[in-house]
């Protein structure tokens, strides 16, 4: 497969720009929501669009599929995203090579921060049981995991960091209203900048509505967003360990 740097949607035919979108309007069910929803997809683009599908949602909302053709072209040069400069590890593989770089179980601590409840994201990493078909952390022999849950202040965070010789602290934030999930990531990392400088443990932050680029504005040193796995994180952080400790991987 070539690579090409100019790329429309494809539908029925290479190049034909259909695509489909849903969403749902304040109108009750009926022709002129249908009509509604044409319109609104006319004003985005999508010329000829067709709505394939239009459900009531109560009395007052309708959900609709739109299909439909756009003309818009995406250049690949201008896509800008974190892609993984490491090698995903085994479990195995994993243990074996920081058992040989630390020569010693790697410490994480991890948690919900601010007055995040939602421990989901978290615990996917984490836990044994893991996500996606993967194991969490708590699997890995050369891991020792502290999750504090849900709704930790940052300064227990920094706290507990100190006192458990944490090698790598990872925050999940699930909350984003008026970008709680900013602030209070920002506010953990200067946190930890104050409290220990240079001699900071890695800091991690995942969430869905995070973007891996953002990893410098929020003080961090690495960003994971939606579906990332327990295996991604693993390997993360012995590709991290490798780069501190000078070893090649």
């Amino acid at each position: 497969m070539t690579d090409k740097r100019y790329v429309r949607p494809y539908g029925d035919t290479t190049g034909d720009g259909m695509i489909q979108t849903s969403f749902t309007l304040p109108i009750p069910f009926g022709p002129k929501a249908d009509g509604a929803a044409q319109q609104l997809a006319n004003k985005m683009g999508m010329d000829p669009a067709m709505v394939v599908h239009s459900n009531p949602i109560g009395d007052d909302f309708t959900f609709f599929v739109v299909y439909g053709s756009v003309k818009h072209i995406v250049d690949m040069d201008d896509v800008k995203v974190v892609e993984r400069e490491y090698p995903l590890l085994s479990p195995s593989e994993v243990n074996t090579t920081l058992k040989k770089v630390l020569r010693r179980k790697l410490v994480v601590v991890g948690g919900c921060i601010g007055t995040d409840a939602h421990t989901v994201g978290i615990d996917a990493i984490l836990n044994i049981k893991g996500f996606a078909g993967e194991k969490g952390l708590e699997y890995y022999r050369e891991l020792k995991v502290v999750n504090l849950g849900a709704q930790v202040s940052v300064p227990e965070l920094v706290r507990r960091a100190r006192s458990e010789k944490a090698d790598a602290v990872l925050i999940s934030q699930v909350v984003t209203q008026r970008d709680a999930h900013i602030l209070n990531t920002q506010e953990m990392s200067a946190a930890f900048r104050e409290a220990m400088g240079d001699r900071r443990p890695l800091l991690v932050a995942g969430g869905p509505r995070f973007d891996p680029l953002m990893a410098g504005e929020l003080g961090v040193d690495r960003v994971f967003s939606r579906g990332t796995t327990p295996g991604e994180v693993a390997s993360y952080l012995v590709h991290a360990m490798q780069e501190k400790k000078g070893v090649a991987a």
